[in-house]
């Protein structure tokens, strides 16, 4: 393993100086977080209570990772709630228009390799054109699972500047959650009345399964304690959110952080990928196979990718699991508060206190998601129904069934940001992290994928 190199600047600390060490095994604070483009949160769940007026820059949990590094976590868990000011300098202006320019190369990028992969997607030949039973005609290979694998391709073999791997971050930032929003208004909820119960215990059992194995074959290979624990929160409940969330609690370094995110992240990646195929090959349904990736992929993009790379309906069932399993970070990090405060209290050792954010805990894609899901249950989203009139005057009455809108709406959005997290991962950094976390890591999720499979066989 390659030692320590010297600190560097953080560039996106706007000069302010903040030391970022190499941090394990020679991966830079920049690598760190390229770690993370699969998912995280955009304001931390747990940190520090820092004293009312201070200016002291909010860190992760320790001086080695800014404040200004946390947005770099997030792909996955929602959009800042922040309103473009109306009125303002004619300066401040010209400073906004170039940053937005700045994010344009990442946008046309994505959206180039997002066209890329429709065009793949519709080709006339196998695989990606199939005809079935009555001269039906299919396109199996999903255009979102294409999208992310021409981005890996292009992002580690050409070398891309910066601003495209800024324009790409943004691009997911933004779109996962409007595309997971969409994707309720194809969810019937009567569909999964008679499943909901076995459902939500094959969830919870996973991610117990998820949790203890992660930290019993993470201690067995010689990882921390606090890596281990890490590395079982991001596999069993939600990734990097889950990772970053629980950090502070049990007082994580960098080291840990990087080991669990670079883990979860690759095989998080690689059960994206292989989960459908296996699931063609042992000829699963519909229903059986959303329970299966809902629960044994890591990312809410990657499950809800993976979902409906099988078929529609797969991938409304899985996202609704996934979505449950990021509610169920709540319980997780309260128990782990409550554990924390009573091994070291603050008023007797001294330590900083830590202010959990509960309102933080679902993020607001999950409202938006049941919400649609519940009025396409009840039937309640129309069908708009006009007339269109021509040059000559004549009209050409036009319906279109807003579901179904909102559907193929959420499906191009999704394609875009697994075009635009294909261009953001840097593969050999995901594979740079430490032979003994990528063992645990692919001994966890072969358990957890396991033992899902197993629990759907017996309850579903």
């Amino acid at each position: 393993m390659a030692g320590n190199s010297a600190p560097t600047s953080d560039p996106s600390s706007s000069g302010r100086g903040a030391a970022v060490p190499s941090s394990y095994s020679g991966i830079s604070a920049e690598a760190l977080l390229s770690l993370g483009c699969m998912e995280g949160v955009y304001e931390p769940i747990v940190a520090p209570v820092l004293p009312s007026g201070s200016d002291a820059p909010r860190v992760l949990h320790s001086d080695a990772i800014h404040g200004s590094a946390y947005p770099s976590f997030d792909s996955m868990e929602g959009i800042p709630g922040v309103m473009e000011p109306v009125v303002e300098r004619a300066a401040a202006a010209e400073e906004a228009a170039r940053a937005k320019a700045a994010f344009r190369p990442g946008y046309a990028a994505a959206a180039m390799v997002a066209g890329l992969a429709y065009l793949v997607h519709y080709l006339p030949l196998a695989p990606f054109t199939v005809t079935g039973g009555a001269g039906a005609v299919r396109h199996p290979v999903s255009a979102a699972i294409i999208a992310i694998v021409l981005g890996l391709g292009l992002r580690n073999m050409v070398r891309l500047p910066d601003s495209i791997r800024a324009g790409c971050k943004r691009v997911v930032r933004k779109m996962i959650p409007i595309a997971i929003v969409c994707t309720g208004a194809g969810m019937n909820l009567k569909a999964l009345a008679a499943i909901g119960v076995s459902a939500f215990v094959i969830t919870v059992v996973c991610i117990v399964i998820a949790i203890a194995g992660s930290f019993y074959v993470g201690r067995l290979l010689g990882l921390s304690r606090k890596t281990s624990l890490l590395l079982g929160a991001g596999t069993g409940i939600c990734g990097n959110s889950a990772i970053v969330a629980v950090a502070p609690l049990i007082d994580a370094t960098d080291d840990d952080v990087a080991l669990s995110v670079g883990a979860v992240n690759l095989f998080g990646l690689v059960t994206m990928l292989t989960l459908p195929a296996i699931g063609g090959f042992l000829a699963m349904g519909d229903e059986a196979f959303g329970i299966w990736s809902g629960t044994s992929i890591h990312a809410v993009p990657q499950v809800v990718a993976a979902g409906f790379a099988f078929s529609p309906a797969a991938g409304a069932t899985a996202t609704l699991v996934k979505l449950v399993r990021v509610t169920l970070l709540a319980p997780l990090v309260f128990v782990l508060a409550i554990m924390h405060a009573k091994q070291s209290p603050a008023d007797a050792k001294g330590t900083q206190k830590l202010a959990i954010h509960y309102a933080r805990f679902v993020p607001w894609f999950v409202w938006g998601f049941g919400a649609l899901a519940l009025l396409n249950t009840f039937g309640m989203i129309p069908t708009l129904d006009f007339a269109l009139t021509g040059l000559s005057g004549e009209t050409f009455p036009t319906s279109v069934p807003l579901a179904a809108t909102l559907k193929l709406v959420g499906k191009i959005l999704l394609t875009l940001a697994m075009a635009a997290i294909g261009l953001e991962i840097d593969v050999r950094q995901l594979a740079g992290v430490g032979a003994k976390a990528i063992t645990a890591g692919f001994i966890t999720s072969a358990i957890l994928a396991a033992a899902s499979l197993t629990l759907i066989m017996i309850l579903i």
